[in-house]
This record gives structure tokens, sequence and C-alpha cells, in this order.
């Protein structure tokens, strides 16, 4: 049996603030950032963004995110996975494949047949399946690449 679970905070809204800390700790992104964008995660109506946390007993060891867009230029692609981070210590245990195969469920779930990220980390989501389909470009200047994959094989969805 798995030693770890994965919340979505929109269902869990007892971790919100929890959430808010760890994703702005992991990234270095100002707090108010992710305040701001999972506290109203939470009350829209929307399907996205969705935002996720990995627990081993009660401490977070891994999170992940599902949005519109992950400030680049490719506004026609979405939804993408983002955020995604397991602990130093927890790592070798392919558990960021279990955050990557649970967003994709996720995005399956609301019907979308293909979701994106962007990266410059080389080797890791090809592991998985992943597939290389362009470059895209950020607001502060920088290139990321484009990766895009299935969310679920056979999919009538949208």
């Amino acid at each position: 049996m798995a030693d770890f679970k994965i919340i979505g905070i929109r269902d869990h809204k007892e971790y919100l603030e929890i959430a808010i800390d760890y994703l702005s700790d992991k990234w270095g992104i100002d707090r108010k950032i992710y305040n701001d964008c999972l506290s109203n995660s939470v009350i829209t109506e929307n399907p996205l963004p969705r935002w996720y946390l990995m627990l081993k007993g009660k401490a977070v060891i891994g999170c992940s995110g599902l949005i519109t867009n992950d400030f680049i230029s490719r506004q026609d692609l979405y939804p993408w996975l983002c955020a995604l981070f397991v602990e130093e210590r927890e790592r070798g245990r392919k558990l960021g494949a279990k955050l990557i195969e649970h967003v994709k469920a996720e995005a399956a779930d609301s019907g979308y047949k293909k979701i994106y990220l962007s990266t410059n980390l080389e080797g890791y989501y090809e592991k998985y399946g992943w597939k290389k389909i362009a470059i895209g470009y950020h607001p502060w200047g920088a290139e990321s690449t484009i990766f895009e994959s299935e969310t679920a094989l056979n999919s009538d969805k949208v």
C-alpha cells in the first residue's frame, strides 16, 4: 500500500494556507501570488485551476497544479501541468510520476484529451511519454520547451 496520498485543495480547503506556503517556498514566488491564485481557485465555478498536495502522513512531500496557462505564449494550448515538485528526500520512488498521472486523470475527468507543460528540464518528462512539440516564450523574455501528453487512451471527450 502507498505511504502517500494526493489531495485536491478545492476538496480539502483546510489545506489552503499550507498549500500557499508550500508552493511559495518551493518555487520562490511571492506568497501573495499563490495566495491570490489558490484562494480564488477554491471558490471559482470554473474547472481550472486545480492545485494538489502529496502527503505522507500529515507532512507535505510534493505538489502540482493544473492551470489554464503557465506564463507562456501559447494561449491556444491548455490545460497545463505546473508546479510539479517532490521533496528531495522522497525522490527516486517515482512520486513525481504519481503526481503527473493524478493531474492527467483529473484533466481527463474534466474532458481534456491532452495536457501540456513548459520546462527546460531535459529527459525527465520524456521518460513518461511526453513529446516535445514547440518552443514557447515567457513575458520576461525566456524560452521554454513545450511538451504534450495524452490524458487517457481512447478518450472521446474534448
